[in-house]
């Protein structure tokens, strides 16, 4: 559990790193001749209406840095390399009082722009764990189970869609073989009910066993459960600002007898397909509010839980 102690610090670093970058552009945009002597550098027209532009740029990084997004940090670390090229070139050509305000100044930034380095750094080796020993569990611990995973983006910010999947009592909404989740002790542990075609139905109790929020959140049954069964849940910002990525792995145990026949009728013929389906109405509910149908979608085991809505038509 300790890369999930170590993302919490990540994400305090990534909104220091937003509030030095939102105090530089804010005093660049501001006072752009106070920023050219303080640090040293000239005051020609050039210079003065190259720091507002600075400005901006530290005040664009400061955005998702300030939101706890760690991986931005790569953002200002080529800021960085720009800022401390031209700072060493105007090095050359200072000297006085001039000369040891920009040195103290290219210092400053060289200070900031390790900090940006390590954090980028940290951020991408703990994104790669993410996607591998925390997002994705270790094989299931039962002989032949079921281990299925799927992914989709969502346009929705990663603490919005963590959020919704963190109260457990929204997954009916679109997991079509679950009936109910009842949440206890505070969310920490849950009651499910699933339901397989022929009115077949399952019980269990599960806990969370790690949940960082708006990043990952992993459960598993509890012993006794009629099925044993784990999955996680994972929430990464999607390339180009298009939402938030979520990734999905359930397992479930294949027991003998009458529980074999529910977890065979959960999953039917294609379980992958069933949770690339359950995802697809996950997005629907957080994009639209509610799941599309059309007349020609087939209304299985949700169609109780979900009220049908019109047929879907282009838009105009």
């Amino acid at each position: 559990m300790s890369s999930s102690r170590s993302r919490p610090g990540l994400r305090r670093t990534a909104r220091v790193l937003g509030l030095a970058s939102t105090g530089l552009g804010v005093a660049m945009l501001r006072d752009p001749k106070g920023v050219a002597r303080v640090s040293g550098v000239d005051d020609s027209a050039t210079a003065l209406s190259v720091i507002p532009l600075v400005g901006a740029r530290e005040l664009l990084h400061a955005l998702p840095l300030l939101a706890g997004r760690p991986g931005w940090a790569w953002t200002r670390v080529a800021g960085d390399a720009v800022d401390l090229t031209a700072m060493g070139i105007a090095l050359s050509h200072r000297s006085g009082d001039r000369g040891r305000r920009l040195r103290n100044a290219t210092a400053a930034v060289a200070g900031l722009a390790a900090l940006d380095l390590l954090t980028a750094a940290r951020s991408r080796r703990s994104g790669s764990r993410s996607s591998t020993r925390e997002l994705l569990p270790g094989s299931a611990p039962w002989k032949g189970a079921i281990d299925v995973s799927a992914a989709t983006t969502v346009n929705r910010t990663p603490e919005e869609v963590y959020r919704y999947w963190r109260d457990f009592a929204h997954l009916p909404e679109f997991m079509a073989h679950v009936r109910e989740v009842r949440t206890l002790d505070g969310g920490a542990r849950s009651h499910w009910v699933a339901e397989a075609p022929g009115k077949l139905s399952v019980e269990w109790d599960a806990e969370v066993v790690e949940d960082s929020p708006g990043e990952l959140i992993r459960w598993r049954s509890l012993p006794g459960a009629g099925i044993e069964n784990a999955g996680s849940v994972g929430f990464r910002p999607a390339p180009g600002g298009r939402g938030t990525e979520v990734r999905v792995r359930l397992a479930y145990a294949q027991p003998g007898g009458r529980l074999g026949k529910v977890v065979a009728g959960l999953f039917g013929e294609s379980p992958e397909q069933q949770v690339r389906d359950d995802l697809t109405r996950f997005k629907q509910v957080l994009e639209t509010g509610h799941v599309v149908r059309s007349e020609g979608t087939p209304h299985g085991l949700e169609a109780g839980r979900l009220a049908a809505q019109r047929p879907a038509a282009p838009r105009s």
